[in-house]
């Protein structure tokens, strides 16, 4: 059997099946789905490779919330000679008659696989090598090579589409911590940055001058990615702010509960990292975009132990009847980010 091989966060694997089989419904074909417990990755299984590939092609990947990454696996390799393994590795890949323009090499984000970090870095350049002598590279391609290392002489390889899965190996983009930024937190939202929006949209709605709420900031981790920009901050909490941010000019400290404030003009950004009961927050953000006090808005949901894709599916619906009902049009994402933990990061833009 073919299928389609997705990366979650480990201990997200139900989460994720549940939202592949909403997803993809891999039964009505004949498939099914297969997700064990810290495997960090959920395989579906379809009888023939056009089912997995059609189902690749015909589903969005910024819908998805749970998976990181996504590929349609072609081919399965096992028992690769220490001293050979390009060749195998580029054969296995040229099963999906597919010539492919890039190649990441990835493993499931496990502690048990880390190790394998330095063998898939120095196996990519003569992997590709092979795969330019056999035919299998073509520059002008949409599509992309992955080979996923789950041991030292084991792979699962396929494709995807470029232009509908992430744009990084594992779909985990390697930000470095500023260490000017007041918290780690600071790399949710340059991470939710990159994933919703593209580069061009990020040079067009993140211009100097523009002006955002940052609720529950303190003490500042999310302000300070809006400050590098130059965009004008109102951080509203009780708690303290990171002095340098409020030397900045920048950054306005309001002492406030989030929930009760309201800003004086509409502003371009809304942005909420607060701790709180995922669905208060939804509807928190949904006030603000109804009642046009926001342009846009960047939030997180904190997940309860239990039916989590349920609960963000409810807080989604939440946010999107509201808009609704307030005559508006808007269209939200919801991704769970490599910098996320028990928790998704959300997107709600105007259409």
């Amino acid at each position: 059997m073919s299928g389609i091989v997705l990366y979650c966060r480990p201990g997200f694997e139900g989460e994720c099946a549940s939202e592949a089989a909403s997803q993809l419904s891999p039964e009505s074909a004949g498939g099914h789905i297969r997700a064990i417990p810290g495997a960090a990755q959920v395989q579906l299984f379809y009888p023939e490779m056009p089912q997995a590939r059609h189902a690749h092609e015909q589903s969005w990947w910024g819908g998805w919330i749970f998976a990181r990454q996504w590929f349609v696996q072609t081919d399965t390799v096992s028992g690769l000679a220490v001293d050979d393994r390009a060749m195998p590795l580029a054969r296995a890949l040229a099963t999906a008659q597919q010539r492919v323009s890039s190649l990441f090499f990835e493993t499931p984000d496990r502690e048990d696989t880390k190790v394998l970090a330095p063998l898939c870095r120095a196996l990519e350049k003569p992997v590709v090598s092979e795969l330019k002598k056999i035919g299998g590279w073509d520059e002008q391609s949409l599509w992309r090579g992955h080979v996923c290392m789950t041991g030292s002489t084991d792979a699962l390889v396929g494709i995807s589409r470029v232009d509908n899965s992430a744009s990084w190996p594992g779909g985990i983009p390697r930000l470095k911590f500023p260490r000017e930024a007041p918290s780690r937190s600071t790399l949710k939202l340059e991470e939710a940055l990159m994933t919703f929006l593209t580069e061009r949209e990020r040079k067009n709605l993140l211009q100097p001058g523009m002006r955002a709420v940052d609720l529950g900031a303190a003490p500042g981790g999310w302000t300070w990615q809006l400050v590098r920009r130059h965009i004008h901050v109102i951080a509203v909490d009780n708690g303290a702010m990171d002095a340098k941010l409020l030397d900045s000019g920048l950054v306005e400290h309001v002492r406030a509960d989030g929930f009760r404030f309201q800003p004086d003009a509409p502003v371009d950004w809304l942005v909420c990292d607060m701790v709180e009961q995922p669905i208060r927050i939804a509807r928190l953000v949904a006030q603000w975009f109804a009642q046009g006090w926001c342009r846009r808005a960047i939030f997180n949901l904190k997940l309860p132990m239990k039916k989590r894709y349920a609960e963000v599916q409810r807080c989604l619906g939440e946010v999107e009847n509201a808009v609704s009902a307030a005559g508006k049009r808007a269209r939200v994402r919801c991704k769970q980010l490599y910098h996320d933990r028990e928790e998704v990061t959300a997107y709600l833009e105007p259409q």
